[in-house]
């Protein structure tokens, strides 16, 4: 008798590299910080990793969830953390998220998320954090979308140039404030095109791609998708951005504002909820073409996002974005194509209406900025949140009498840490853990003695 074929019921990334020559793939996670960790794995470990639950997934130290960005251990979280030993956590691997890195010898890349021992979602995971949030959204019959736009300055440096500058004075790839440039376009020419093919061949289509007002800033919109599908484009965007850039010798940066006079790095982020077949944010007979959804929804997050801040203004360099006078927000806005306002809502057309949300910095974790805008904007529907302020005008006319954002990493994990509607949609045992990697990260803060202190005091006081 034939050997029974067992290969239709296969997954077909699975197929697809049992049938190539590769001899590894690589993989990644998403730490708190939102920064890739990843490992490649052996062809005969991924597929023994790639089995479903029970016997698939594999190891990965629980320590990134237990480090900050600077591989410093956190010395008060409760789930991770040095009394523990840093155990393995399991990894399971997502085959839906399979592509090939272009500027890796086309290496299969899988994306991966932790769960328990008994397959259940790790409860401070990034990916599973989104998950838990998209899974009520879809309780209440929505699949949210979503769009992120990045911005973000670029320097002729190396990590070992920039460690030999130790911190002080990167060198722009370009000079002078020259958005939408087509000259500027010009003087990286073939980091420019990297950054459009090579993203499109890894699965992360960009819509447009253009300079921004300043020395060497780009700003790049990826194709709208699912809100999931949308985060993990995202983050792989951010970490491809910065391998790319190295070919060229480029090192991009997402700090959320790097130098005091230039303006601040945004990760905008675009939603609008779906049934499947039809954008409900539309409403032709509503006011501005607004759904009543729509409404909400932005009420929600007008009425709580700031319970939500530490998840997209998550460093200590986050809050020096936030200055009057500049192009970020600073108060829970909204205007009608308004882009002085916080939440800027886009409304006319059946595909295109949507909210979006200009908060965030660049220097966000996808998933968790994207949880929160989702869970604050369901949070309104949920509750049927109405818009009690009319939108602004101008330049914040009509804010006057708004309060401004709080300025600094540890006052919002103060309010993030007491919300009982950021308990409700993401879970104590997360928010206890990232409250604790923010006050940490407020701890070394205070701790820094900065080049300002020495210039402002060394000789004088």
């Amino acid at each position: 008798m034939p050997k029974k074929n067992n290969s239709a019921k296969e997954h077909p990334a699975l197929a697809a590299i049992r049938s190539s020559d590769t001899g590894k793939v690589k993989v990644a996670v998403s730490d708190i910080d939102g920064i890739l960790r990843g490992k490649y794995l052996h062809r005969d470990k991924f597929f023994g990793a790639a089995q479903p639950h029970p016997s698939g997934g594999f190891g990965f130290c629980d320590v990134v969830f237990g480090w900050d960005s600077s591989d410093q251990c956190y010395d008060n979280t409760q789930v991770t953390g040095w009394q523990h030993g840093f155990p393995d956590a399991l990894a399971r691997i997502d085959l839906d998220t399979a592509r090939h890195v272009p500027w890796d010898n086309n290496v299969p890349f899988f994306i991966g998320e932790f769960v328990n021992a008994d397959g259940s979602p790790y409860p401070v995971c990034p990916r599973q954090t989104l998950k838990r949030v998209l899974k009520r959204a879809e309780k209440l019959g929505f699949a949210p979308m979503a769009g992120c736009e990045f911005e973000w300055f670029n320097f002729a440096e190396t990590p070992q140039s920039w460690a030999g500058k130790r911190g002080v004075g990167p060198e722009p790839i370009t000079p002078g404030m020259f958005g939408y440039s087509l000259l500027r376009m010009a003087d990286q020419r073939g980091f420019f095109n990297a950054l459009m093919d090579d993203m499109a061949a890894f699965g992360v289509p960009i819509e447009g791609l253009h300079t921004e007002t300043g020395p060497g800033v780009y700003e790049a919109a990826i194709a709208f998708s699912g809100a999931l599908e949308q985060a993990d484009r995202a983050i792989l965007f951010k970490t491809g951005a910065k391998e790319i850039g190295k070919k060229h010798g480029v090192m991009p940066s997402f700090m959320a504002k790097w130098n005091a006079q230039l303006p601040g790095c945004s990760g905008h982020i675009h939603q609008s909820l779906s049934d499947g077949k039809t954008n409900l944010f539309y409403d032709a007979k509503g006011k501005r073409s607004m759904s009543k959804l729509f409404e909400s929804y932005l009420a929600g997050q007008v009425a709580c996002l700031m319970e939500f801040a530490p998840m997209f203004w998550p460093t200590i360099n986050s809050y020096k974005r936030l200055v009057d006078g500049f192009w970020a927000p600073v108060k829970p806005t909204w205007g009608v194509d308004n882009r002085t306002a916080s939440f800027r809502v886009i409304a006319g057309a059946p595909k295109s209406t949507r909210l979006e949300t200009r908060c965030p910095g660049a220097d966000m974790n996808p998933y968790l900025a994207m949880a929160a805008v989702i869970a604050a904007g369901l949070h309104g529907v949920e509750k049927g949140l109405k818009l009690t302020a009319p939108p602004i005008t101008g330049t914040n006319q009509g804010a006057e009498n708004i309060p401004r954002a709080p300025r600094s990493l540890i006052e919002t994990t103060r309010i993030f840490q007491a919300s009982a509607i950021a308990r409700d949609w993401l879970g104590d045992t997360f928010v206890d853990h990232f409250a604790a990697t923010r006050e940490w990260e407020h701890r070394q803060w205070q701790d820094a003695v900065t080049d300002w202190e020495l210039k402002r005091y060394f000789e004088i006081i």
